[in-house]
């Protein structure tokens, strides 16, 4: 080839490489957002930040690429774009409810509302996002349930309301989930169901009928609607968005033209975080018990710190008989137990390697530290052979010994506590258990001993506790009103090998419910004051404050962050317990001396290493 030639030619393009800049460039148009940054990885589509300066991911196209595919990766790029487009979040924000069952669903018929939008508007847009709709439920185990309790309510009312919006009827996959729920949910509301429609393109409008649809369904009370409108009308939405539709009746402006100013972290997985999850809130009634709970019952036992409450404190359990601690491996069989740690390495098996490389690297800064130092010329310990040849040569000189200097670290235990609520459902939860797992593996190599800890309650809305304190006619400020569920995944004596497969409970459906966390960490704290080992080290990884609607409802708001900030407090200042706190996507520096809040559940494996490795390598100086 000649020189003109080599100078002429250019690098050779992938192929995918026109398909990426054409589905990049569909994105940015739908979301009137010319400098989105838009890029592919190997991972769950998502956004982040603001649609004008903020960034979208969508998954790496499969290297040979059939038209379902495309279709599929469009759809889930309509999805980001309908999002930032349609969606105005501050307004979301305020007028989502509080409870978390009933946030998830609001969440979900918000997103079947801006998808609807396009579906609406553009044919090939409804195509691609019913293909990427079947592609999700055909990858869920939700194809598969035969009973309501495993059905997801947010799941079937979401994919009810997009059937009403758009005449669509439900993915083949999702079809069965539907139908469990279809006449309950006609029943109870499907007068308002019937209203959506019209609301289509007003976001404040729909957001209420969302909300009296969950009154209808129970899930949220219909005095929060009249409590909202105050923050509602506080002149605090974007001018010209909702505001006009409000004041003009059925004129409504485009919805396109409402930009969002910001996607949360709960946004980011657009109708996709959901694939891992079937650990999420259940299908029924919040206050039923799930099918193994009837069974834990007689297992159940009270935890010793229910009542040893601090002194300044006026928190108490109004029912700790209901309370149980129990391992892992008898909250489920063996062999769903194996399914589900063979799910958990299925849907997480692009991340496993990253943190693995995260951990090996922690490794090596241990084992440096561990490595063998001796003090030599003593005058007894182990006799120094290498020093010989001196007294050889001159045997007047004393012998010399030497002695190995203690290394403090291998004397530690860490404690990994992990928030098993149901807002850590799908993407969270994931990963915070492939860690633990990961680093409990790498540490045990070091000779540091791990313990893996969850906690979560029972039931949804109280369980047996309110049901007790119901029938007690009500008493005024009753305390804790819910019954605790404390999970053992691994004790810090078990080998990693004989625990592993604990971790894949936390996909169990069901299993996340709400989150008493002051009480756990007191929990976990406690059990590492009875351990031998010198060092103490526990790390609390959550999503949020704490949250449990059913003791919420009958005491102060503040009631349990007091309580978690009092036993914070007890902890880093009265103890030699080191406390460590990583938060997915909450600031947790407002509780935590030694914290660090991340945004993303994918930052997790790098947080915790470095937090781990900040700590010894603290200790080595």
């Amino acid at each position: 080839m000649s020189l003109s030639n080599q100078k002429g030619a250019s690098p050779r393009e992938a192929p995918h490489e026109p398909f990426k800049r054409a589905v990049s460039g569909c994105l940015r148009a739908m979301a009137r957002a010319p400098e989105l940054e838009v890029s592919f990885a190997p991972e769950k589509p998502g956004a982040m930040g603001a649609a004008d300066h903020g960034k979208a991911r969508l998954p790496e196209p499969p290297r040979r690429m059939e038209p379902r595919d495309a279709a599929i990766l469009r759809g889930q790029a309509d999805a980001i774009a309908l999002r930032l487009a349609c969606h105005d979040e501050p307004l979301h924000r305020r007028l989502a409810p509080q409870a978390l069952t009933a946030r998830v669903i609001f969440d979900a018929l918000e997103q079947a509302r801006v998808e609807a939008i396009g579906a609406r508007r553009m044919l090939g847009t409804a195509q691609n996002l019913g293909a990427a709709l079947q592609d999700r439920y055909e990858r869920s185990p939700f194809a598969e349930v035969r009973q309501r309790a495993d059905a997801p309510l947010e799941d079937a009312l979401a994919l009810l309301v997009r059937e009403k919006l758009t005449g669509a009827p439900p993915p083949p996959a999702a079809a069965h989930l539907v139908e469990l729920w279809r006449e309950s949910l006609e029943t109870r509301a499907g007068a308002d169901l019937a209203l959506l429609g019209e609301k289509l393109e007003n976001q404040r409008s729909f957001a209420k009928l969302a909300r009296k649809i969950l009154a209808d369904l129970d899930m949220s009370e219909p005095g929060e609607n009249d409590r909202d409108e105050n923050d509602e009308t506080s002149g605090e939405d974007k001018p010209g968005a909702d505001e006009s539709q409000e004041n003009g009746g059925d004129e409504t402006e485009p919805a396109d033209s409402i930009a969002s100013e910001r996607i949360e972290d709960s946004d980011k997985e657009i109708h996709e975080g959901e694939l891992e999850a079937e650990d999420g809130p259940p299908g029924e009634a919040p206050d039923e018990m799930q099918p193994g709970d009837s069974g834990d019952a007689g297992a159940a036992i009270r935890p010793p710190f229910s009542n040893a409450q601090s002194t300044k404190s006026d928190y108490r359990a109004y029912a700790p008989q209901f309370d149980e601690i129990i391992r892992a491996e008898d909250l489920c069989e063996p062999e769903e137990l194996e399914r589900l740690r063979a799910y958990l390495d299925k849907q997480l098996h692009h991340l496993s390697p990253v943190v693995a490389r995260l951990a090996n690297r922690l490794q090596r800064r241990l084992m440096a530290q561990q490595n063998r130092a001796w003090e030599f010329d003593l005058e007894e310990g182990m006799l120094d052979p290498a020093r010989l040849s001196r007294v050889i040569v001159d045997p007047q000189l004393p012998l010399s010994f030497k002695r190995e200097k203690d290394a403090n670290f291998r004397d530690t235990v860490v404690t990994l506590l992990i928030d098993n609520s149901g807002s850590m459902r799908g993407r969270p939860i994931t990963v915070a258990s492939t860690c633990a797992d990961i680093l409990a593996r790498t540490l045990e190599r070091c000779s540091v001993k791990v313990e893996i800890l969850g906690f979560t309650t029972r039931a949804w809305k109280g369980g047996q506790s309110r049901e007790a304190w119901l029938q007690a006619g009500k008493p005024v400020n009753p305390g804790r009103l819910n019954d605790l569920r404390h999970i053992i995944y691994k004790s810090a004596d078990a080998p990693w090998r004989r625990a592993r497969k604990n971790l894949g409970l936390m996909m169990r459906e069901g299993l996340l419910k709400e989150n008493i966390d002051g009480e756990a960490l007191e929990w976990a704290y406690r059990r590492l004051l009875a351990r031998p080992e010198q060092r103490k080290i526990l790390m609390m990884i959550s999503d949020g404050a704490p949250v449990d609607d059913s003791t919420l409802s009958v005491n102060p708001g503040h009631y349990l962050e007091r309580h978690l900030r009092q036993k914070i407090e007890e902890i880093e200042s009265r103890s030699a317990v080191e406390l460590i706190a990583i938060g997915i996507g909450h600031d947790v520096t407002r509780y935590y001396r030694r914290a660090l809040t991340i945004v993303d559940a994918e930052e997790l494996g790098g947080a915790m290493t470095e937090k781990l490795a900040e700590l010894f390598s603290e200790s080595a100086a």
